[in-house]
């Protein structure tokens, strides 16, 4: 660190004991929250809640525009509401105007004349605002309007939008929709067992791949097909699914996001949990981008943002659905994992090498097994295999009692923590016996055993009956999946042992750094690098010595203060790029250089028509690696901060990380982990270890003004920064800074 002088904002991690559970909450209009948890701005620090169990389980529901005309699209969806509220046990009352009844149920002629409280409302009106005012005088907590032509359409759709999201507010009610659809209602396979997963999606037909898991067996507890989020959103959905008992992790299609912190403050409350979140995120090219949001109406982020923000707060990002499907799938199932460890078992050592090689370039661990260990393994496998891992057993021992053998003397090493067992292909009885070896084995131990079945067929006993039938052994199709899910499933865990939300770190109160920088901001305008220097200061981030001149008998007098040698920079509010326009001069060392130096800056600015606020006269910082800091808003997230390799490389190379504040100590280095170039700070070609401390200092310094100033900072650059040898600190040489 630079010292105790410089130590305000460190945030020591280690020192830090966070609790898994929640702090004490009350409930407010249906919604818990943390009292009188805010930041420093008056944002709030945890999660609200809703109170979601009448709208998935219902005792009584109102389906307005109810229809029993063949033919009629509302009489199929009237027909299918019908049927799930006889599965929930919940009581449906048609509305209609000029119906006395809909498949021989009694209709009400409105929303008013309904005489017994309602927990959910159906809209099959294609204008759901009007409906929307006449329940707000009534009891009902819940409504889904399939209706679209909103946010999706463009600019009129939006407003229409707005109109509809602001009836819901102040009617009190919550609202799905609109543009969604009745995958909420979906048949949901009560007869297995199980964690359960938990499906959010904004398109429903991309939510199909997983909801058809339950025909492998796999467990589904809810769907909420969010569509344009009006009101309830994706957030939402994962905060109450995180805190229900019978979801063991959250699958999600997202092609934007309503909100960039609460979808924050919701994965935090799942990690707190220990809940995982898989998502399939659109928008990483423009085209998806573009897509997604004609579809939903929804910001997609700048996706370098929401990929950083997403690991963050340990949400696990996937391209694809099927990667969605069986990561879920492996991270609802499995049991904490007892040791990192991965083993490769097969009965072919070209297909052990291969799936090693891909292993291990995912970065699994796959240890070497103890001499003691294979040598208990060549009691069974010829001599001449290697076993040391991945295992290889030739073929025949899996055909008999040594198979078995094989597998537990490999679960019961300590290093291994999974096994994994790919089968290319069906090869009977071989595979047969192996696969029920496999699964036997899984039911008797507490590690993780994967397989993955390589067949295109998929119709062999051995893969339908076996191996689907347990819900132990996590099953694959491709090398790609199994290897990307045990990755997921390993790093969660370690992301969630002993997690430390990000939000504990965020400040509560202002700084008196804060008053020093609010004094200095000038609203909707970019300040000069001396005051931009000083913001920094405020902040206590080093700068070099330096003054702020407007004479050259003024800059004589300021190089002898600052100390041979000097360099000579223009000040002025305007001036973003000053080397291109020969507006620095480097390496002064007297006085009638300093002179003719003041001369040429003052006369390029007048000719470059640039108003200057003067010249600086700075401190000659010595060498070291050149690394940027800044601070700029996206439009999800907000206050953002991004660190690289500085000076011209920013440009070229692009050797960035970025983080959404707040975050503490170990997330600082955990961006500096993320860079291409960061083998420079450890000191390369003989140049000296540069001082990552002091850089870690500086990105936390910097984190905690994009905090304090939301408000008033749009942007902040810094760079170069100049991290010195271990021990001598890092030093703002340039900054560049825009007010709101």
């Amino acid at each position: 660190m630079l010292g105790s002088t410089h130590g305000t904002f460190t945030t020591d991690l280690r020192a830090r004991v966070v609790a898994c559970g929640e702090s004490p909450r009350t409930a407010v209009h249906g919604v818990t929250a943390a009292p009188g948890d805010q930041d420093v701005s008056g944002r709030p620090l945890h999660a609200p809640v809703p109170d979601l169990d009448r709208f998935f389980r219902p005792e009584s529901v109102a389906v307005v525009g109810a229809s029993d005309t063949e033919g009629r699209p509302n009489t199929g969806i009237t027909r299918q509401l019908i049927a799930w509220a006889e599965r929930v046990g919940a009581r449906l009352v048609p509305v209609h105007p000029t119906r006395t009844s809909v498949f021989g149920i009694d209709c009400a002629p409105s929303v008013g004349a309904l005489t017994e409280p309602v927990d959910l409302a159906v809209l099959l009106v294609a204008d759901p605002l009007p409906v929307i005012e006449e329940l707000a005088g009534t009891k009902v907590r819940f409504a889904v309007a399939f209706a679209s032509g909103f946010a999706e359409t463009g600019e009129a759709g939006a407003a229409a939008q707005e109109r509809l999201a602001a009836a819901v507010r102040r009617s009190g009610i919550r609202l799905l929709g609109p543009n969604t659809n009745l995958n909420a209602f979906e048949r949901f396979r009560e007869d297995l067992e199980g964690p359960a997963v938990a499906l959010i999606t904004q398109s429903g037909h991309q939510g199909r791949p997983v909801f058809t898991l339950q025909e492998l067996g796999v467990r589904l507890s809810h769907w909420a097909p969010t569509g344009n989020e009006a009101d309830l959103e994706t957030s939402d959905f994962i905060s109450y699914f995180a805190g229900r008992p019978e979801v063991g992790a959250i699958a999600c299609y997202v092609e934007g996001l309503k909100d960039g912190r609460s979808f924050l403050l919701a994965a935090d409350r799942a990690a707190r949990h220990g809940v995982p979140v898989v998502a399939v995120k659109v928008g990483r090219t423009e085209t998806g981008a573009r897509t997604a949001a004609s579809h939903t109406g929804k910001l997609t982020g700048a996706d370098q943002v929401v990929d950083a923000a997403m690991r963050q707060y340990g949400v696990i990002r996937v391209d694809g659905l099927d990667q969605l499907q069986d990561t879920a799938t492996l991270l609802a199932r499995a049991r904490r994992p007892h040791a990192d460890g991965v083993v490769v078992y097969s009965i072919s050592g070209g297909t052990g090498a291969h799936f090693a090689d891909l292993a291990t370039a995912a970065g699994l661990a796959l240890p070497t097994l103890p001499a003691a260990k294979q040598d208990e393994l060549h009691q069974w496998i010829p001599e001449y295999l290697s076993v040391s891992n991945p295992v290889d057993n030739g073929g025949h021992p899996v055909g008999d009692w040594r198979g078995r053998k094989i597998i537990d003397a490999i679960l019961a090493d300590p290093s291994v923590g999974v096994l994994i067992c790919p089968i290319t292909g069906p090869f009977p009885p071989m595979s047969d016996r192996l696969a029920q070896d496999l699964v036997e084995a899984a039911e008797a131990t507490d590690k993780l055993v994967c397989v993955v079945w390589g067949s295109p067929v998929g119709t062999e006993d051995a893969y339908r009956t076996t191996l689907l039938g347990s819900s132990r052994v996590a099953t694959f199709r491709t090398f790609a999946n199994c290897i990307g899910a045990v990755k997921a499933y390993l790093d969660h865990h370690r992301f969630t042992t002993g997690y430390r939300s990000p939000f504990d770190e965020a400040p509560r109160t202002p700084s008196p750094s804060f008053r020093k920088a609010q004094a200095l901001m000038r609203p909707g305008r970019r300040l000069s690098e001396h005051a931009a220097k000083q913001l920094l200061r405020a902040y206590g981030i080093r700068v070099p010595r330096e003054q702020l001149v407007t004479s050259a008998a003024a800059a004589v007098r300021a190089a002898g203060l600052v100390g041979y040698p000097v360099v000579m920079k223009a000040s002025g509010a305007q001036l973003a790029h000053k080397t291109e326009l020969g507006l620095v001069k480097v390496g002064l060392t007297s006085a009638s250089q300093v002179r003719d130096a003041y001369r040429d800056l003052t006369d390029i600015a007048r000719f470059e028509s640039i108003d200057l606020d003067g010249i600086l006269v700075c401190q000659m910082v010595g060498r070291g690696v050149e690394m940027v800091v800044g601070v700029t808003r996206d439009e999800l997230f907000g206050p953002t901060v991004t660190v690289g390799l500085g000076g011209v490389l920013v440009e070229v190379l692009n050797d960035t990380a970025v983080r959404v504040p707040p975050f503490g100590e170990r997330e600082a280095r955990s961006m500096l982990a993320e860079l291409r170039g960061r083998a420079l700070l450890d000191g390369v070609r003989g140049a000296p270890p540069a001082d990552v401390d002091a850089l870690v200092e500086v990105v936390l310094r910097v984190q905690r003004m994009a905090l304090e100033l939301d408000g008033d900072l749009a942007e902040l650059d810094i760079n170069p920064l100049m991290v010195l040898p271990r021990g001598q600190g890092a030093v703002a040489l340039d900054a560049l800074a825009v007010c709101r």
